[in-house]
C-alpha cells in the first residue's frame, strides 16, 4: 500500500487531521492504519472513523486484503487501548479517589458507587464501551483504575474492538469510492451520544445543586 493513492479524486483531499491521518496511510499502508486507529485512543479528536472506512476502500483497490485491514486496525485499537488501561493502572484506586472527591459537586461516594458498579459490570463495560464514541476512548482507565486483570481487559477490548472496526471496514469495501458516507452516519451517532452525555451531567448537576441548597 507504500505510495499508492487511496483517496479517490472524486471525494477531494482530506485537510487538516484528515489529511494527516490518509497521508499516514498511504505512506506507511497497514501499520500506519494501526497508528492513527491507535492514537484515537490517547487523542479522540483523531478521526477513526474515517481511517477505519478508508482502510477498507483500499483493502477493496488491492492495496492489501480485507483480513489485512482488520488485523492491522484492530491491532492498532487494542494498542492505544492497552496504553490508555496502564495509565489507569498507574493511576490507581486511591489517588483517582481523592482526585474525583476534590471535584466541583463531586464527592468520593460517587466514586466509590462508580467503582462498585465496574466491579460488577467492568467485562460487559469495556467490552460495550469499545463501540460507543467518545466511551470508546475512556474506557480503558476505569479497567486500569480498577485493575482488571488484564488478560480479562485484552479479551473484552479485542472482542469489542473487532466488532467496531470489522462494520466500519467492511462498509468501506462495500462501498468503494462512496465510503465518505460511513464517516457521515457514524457523526451523527457520536453527535446523539455526545447529547446524552451533555443531558445527564445536567441533570446531575442540577440534582446535586438541590441537595446542596436543601441542606
Amino acid at each position: 500500500m507504500t505510495g499508492a493513492a487511496i483517496v479517490p479524486a472524486t471525494t477531494g483531499e482530506p485537510t487538516g487531521v484528515a489529511g494527516w491521518a490518509v497521508g499516514l496511510m498511504e505512506s506507511l499502508g497497514g501499520p500506519g492504519a494501526a497508528l492513527v486507529v491507535g492514537l484515537d485512543n490517547l487523542f479522540p479528536p483523531l478521526p477513526s472513523e474515517l481511517v477505519l472506512p478508508l482502510a477498507g476502500f483500499a483493502a477493496g483497490q488491492g492495496a492489501f486484503t480485507l483480513g489485512g485491514a482488520l488485523f492491522w486496525t484492530t491491532l492498532g485499537s487494542v494498542a492505544g487501548a492497552v496504553v490508555v488501561y496502564l495509565l489507569g493502572l498507574r493511576l490507581g484506586h486511591d489517588r483517582t479517589r481523592r482526585l474525583v472527591g476534590r471535584l466541583p459537586l463531586v464527592k468520593a461516594a460517587d466514586f466509590d458507587r462508580t467503582a462498585a458498579w465496574f466491579a460488577r459490570h467492568g467485562g460487559k463495560a469495556v467490552f460495550f464501551g469499545r463501540m460507543i464514541p467518545v466511551f470508546r476512548s475512556f474506557i480503558s482507565v476505569p479497567a486500569g483504575v480498577e485493575r482488571m486483570p488484564f488478560g480479562r481487559f485484552l479479551l473484552y477490548t479485542t472482542a469489542g474492538s473487532l466488532i467496531w472496526n470489522t462494520g466500519f471496514v467492511v462498509a468501506g469495501y462495500l462501498l468503494g469510492e462512496n465510503w465518505p458516507l460511513v464517516e457521515r452516519y457514524a457523526g451523527f451517532f457520536q453527535y446523539a451520544v455526545l447529547a446524552i452525555v451533555t443531558v445527564a451531567i445536567g441533570l446531575f448537576v442540577v440534582r446535586r445543586i438541590k441537595e446542596r441548597k436543601a441542606v
